[in-house]
């Protein structure tokens, strides 16, 4: 799943997300674009339970939809 998230803006805020995910979901696989604001979530976490955990470490996110296939 692709998400905008308009506060990432620089290595530690990459590091706490990737922090936060992996609590969430030690498996899972992240994928970020410092530039597009963008971060791109393998999980088996929900997208709704996604954006909360990216809320709750400080990082507001909108869901762009499924990532690709690469």
């Amino acid at each position: 799943m692709k998400f905008h998230v308009p506060e990432m803006n620089c290595g530690h805020c990459v590091a706490a997300i990737e922090k936060a995910v992996k609590a969430a979901d030690p498996s899972a696989t992240i994928r970020t674009d410092l530039a597009a604001h963008a971060t791109e979530i393998d999980s088996t976490v929900s997208t709704a339970a996604l954006l909360q955990v990216l809320a709750e470490a400080g990082y507001p996110a909108i869901a762009l939809g499924e990532g690709s296939e690469d």
